[in-house]
């Protein structure tokens, strides 16, 4: 199959409310948009979104990475497009994924067909700081069917001690918990919190120090009376190996936008159980196609609350059918193929380039 035209465009989508993070708070997400046609008229679609603070990444990289590559692939077979893309993952690993999950896209990935309906379930962060807030938002997510709650930690131990306390107060046994350090705490910070920590009800203690510093996360794995979750340094199937040799790494956590691909993620996951882990899956920064992605591959790979939440999060959607949300459970019915709303998309649109293969035309916007 030939690819005979490529459209970049990087979007700009506001949120409902602002996601704290440890090193960042977002009040909008900005990913790149791909949209990918062949010479038969299919379309398939990409989409990465670039986290400033979470790598070395950079979205002005990202945006250069894809016109490069998006000029060399415009014109050739879906097949040499995919080995030109693999090839230089590494320069953009975020990029790369958005131009390689289109092409799977367009050539008809069966990880991406919904057969029978599936339902599966979401965690929700937890935002505010104030206890009486806290109760509250914990009562409203609970009507709203969510059953696993991810707490931000890893600015102040003592602060965050409190503060998860206060929340396992007021879900009171209803929900699970996990905790995501998001590589803030040095080591003994992290020692500090994880041992004062009442293990009930907490599924996992997510990624407490840098990513580079394995040995300062085993360390605080061998002392946690819960299972640690490594995220950012799992990237390729040597992380998820390496991981699996830790003493109480009970958990890895992977990202489509981090493995290069719909096939290359469904390869990973099933490594992450063949190591002796569970795999939790998603990207709370994506948006609808990145999150209808990760649940598709997700129907069938894994047994525990999905982070692909991303979209709900955003102030609009950007397809024609938004995906269904229902009792804390991201719904993909059968058949369900996402349309793009192209007024949303252009609405929310700050920059766009074309690329075909005789002539490439641009604008700014």
């Amino acid at each position: 199959m030939r690819i005979e035209e490529i459209v970049l465009r990087a979007v700009r989508v506001p949120l409902k409310r602002p996601y704290k993070l440890s090193y960042r708070t977002f009040t909008e997400f900005e990913p790149i948009v791909v949209e990918m046609r062949s010479h038969h008229g299919s379309i398939g679609w990409g989409e990465g979104h670039i986290s400033p603070g979470s790598s070395s990444e950079t979205r002005e990289g990202g945006w250069r990475f894809c016109r490069q590559y998006a000029e060399r692939i415009a014109g050739a077979d879906t097949s040499d497009a995919m080995a030109i893309v693999s090839s230089v993952m590494d320069e953009s690993k975020v990029a790369a994924t958005a131009l390689a999950t289109a092409i799977e896209m367009l050539e008809g990935e069966p990880l991406l067909e919904a057969g029978e309906e599936a339902r599966l379930p979401l965690l929700s962060p937890v935002n505010a700081t104030d206890e009486s807030e806290l109760a509250d938002e914990i009562e409203q997510r609970i009507a709203e069917g969510f059953r696993t709650f991810k707490i931000k930690v890893g600015k102040d131990a003592v602060a965050d001690t409190k503060r998860v306390r206060a929340i396992q107060q007021a879900v009171d046994g209803r929900a699970t918990i996990r905790i995501d350090a998001n590589r803030a705490y040095n080591e003994s910070d992290a020692i500090g919190f994880v041992t004062a920590l009442d293990p009930e009800g907490v599924e996992l203690f997510e990624q407490p120090c840098e990513a580079e510093d394995w040995e300062a996360n085993a360390n605080v794995a061998r002392v946690s009376p819960i299972p640690l979750m490594l995220d950012e340094p799992i990237c390729a199937i040597t992380d998820i190996e390496r991981a699996g040799q830790i003493e109480n790494v009970g958990f890895c956590k992977l990202k489509l936008k981090r493995f290069g691909g719909i096939r290359r993620l469904h390869e990973a996951l099933n490594a992450v159980r063949a190591h002796g882990m569970e795999p939790v899956l998603g990207d709370g920064l994506g948006l609808d196609i990145a999150c209808w992605m990760e649940a598709a591959v997700a129907r069938t790979t894994i047994r525990n609350a999905g982070e692909f939440n991303g979209f709900l999060k955003a102030r609009a959607s950007l397809l024609e059918e938004p995906i269904e949300f229902k009792d804390g459970d991201l719904i993909l019915k059968q058949g369900f193929v996402p349309q793009v709303d192209r007024a949303a998309l252009q609405a929310h649109q700050i920059a766009i380039e074309r690329f075909a293969p005789v002539a490439i035309s641009g604008a700014a916007q």
